[in-house]
């Protein structure tokens, strides 16, 4: 009988959960959809030109030193 207590206090501990997880996720849906369609292309643009910058501060390994060495392992590959 004892045990069966602790599955309903179990089950409605779970059932709170469940609709804590929907409130914050019907709170985050309506914070979204307050922004204007402007305030959303600005932040894009602002995100891609971070991307960007991002993107130009990696450095790159040169073309020709790949392709010097991709040939060098060629040639490595058909002497053998």
């Amino acid at each position: 009988m004892r045990s069966m207590r602790w599955w309903k206090v179990l089950g409605l501990a779970g059932a709170a959960g469940v609709v804590a997880t929907g409130v914050v996720v019907v709170r985050a849906e309506r914070r979204r959809r307050a922004y204007t369609p402007d305030e959303v292309r600005e932040q894009l643009h602002a995100r891609f030109a971070q991307a960007v910058a991002a993107e130009a501060a990696v450095e790159l390994p040169e073309r020709e030193s790949l392709r010097a060495r991709l040939r060098g392992r060629t040639r490595r590959w058909f002497r053998r």
